[in-house]
């Protein structure tokens, strides 16, 4: 078995005895890294999952993580369960039905400028993409098209576009819906918005989204692909969004809706209340 780490990671293995056989790749190119690696140990908490998902940004391998962070709501091992889970994965659980898998979907993001691909600007998202106002006084006006017609006009702080996974995260905080993993589909949450009106909605997975910043908008905007590389988008500018070809497949503890649950009742607790006594 070859074991591969990260280059920050491999400096540390490198100066201690016996670990000569930890190897690593080059991090600025990570495009064939799929084909060398079978599957994927995430130490840590959800945030780590998110770095993974950042690594990969084509076809990814299963990725099993194992909760050292302070939610953990993605990390459903236990790290004291590692040696069992990872034989688990390794030996297909030494049954005929081997391990669950939950693919969680993946959002393609590129910016244009002036209607045309601004090079280097495409992401791979795995929680949502947010435009919003950033530090300007005024409201974000944001115009959303889908398939090039104009759906709404956003006047408020801003909008999150989630993925299923990425429904129980910051939409969830602006008030969207909780979606289960397996359900194909993208939400559509602003956030904070200026009207007694606008509800989230759920859109299909075969939505593709544009959010576009209108000459007229007041202000800038700004832009960030699961919470990171935050950039601003300029009057004229816009972000297409749409179902990536590449999902994360992640290696369950138990079973897909399991696991789900299981998370929504340690992490958030939902629907946490006192049982009613009998009569």
């Amino acid at each position: 078995m070859t074991v591969l780490v990260e280059p920050e990671v491999h400096d540390i293995f490198a100066r201690i005895p016996g670990f000569g056989f930890v190897q690593t790749f080059y991090s600025q190119d990570t495009s064939d890294l799929h084909e060398r690696v079978d599957f994927v140990a995430c130490l840590g908490g959800d945030g780590v999952i998110l770095h993974a998902s950042n690594i990969f940004r084509g076809a990814v391998p299963p990725v099993i993580s194992f909760n050292l962070g302070s939610l953990g709501f993605l990390t459903s091992h236990p790290f004291e369960d590692y040696k069992k889970d990872l034989r688990k994965v390794i030996h297909g659980n030494n049954t005929l039905d081997g391990v669950y898998i939950t693919l969680r979907m993946r959002l393609r993001c590129e910016i244009f400028r002036s209607g045309k691909a601004m090079p280097g600007k495409v992401f791979d998202v795995l929680n949502e993409v947010v435009v919003d106002r950033g530090s300007n006084p005024y409201l974000s006006k944001i115009e959303c098209y889908e398939h090039d017609r104009l759906i709404t006009k956003v006047q408020g702080d801003g909008v999150i576009v989630a993925t299923p996974t990425g429904s129980t995260a910051y939409s969830t905080a602006a008030g969207g819906s909780m979606v289960h993993p397996n359900v194909p589909c993208m939400l559509f949450t602003p956030i904070c918005p200026h009207s007694l009106s606008f509800r989230p909605v759920i859109l299909p997975d075969s939505a593709k989204l544009e959010l576009k910043i209108p000459e007229d908008a007041r202000s800038n905007a700004w832009v960030s692909f699961d919470g990171k590389r935050r950039q601003q988008l300029s009057r004229g500018d816009s972000v297409r969004i749409y179902m990536s070809e590449h999902p994360l497949p992640t290696v369950n503890k138990s079973d897909q809706t399991g696991d789900w649950f299981h998370s929504l009742v340690r992490c958030l607790n939902w629907n946490d209340r006192l049982e009613q006594k009998a009569l």
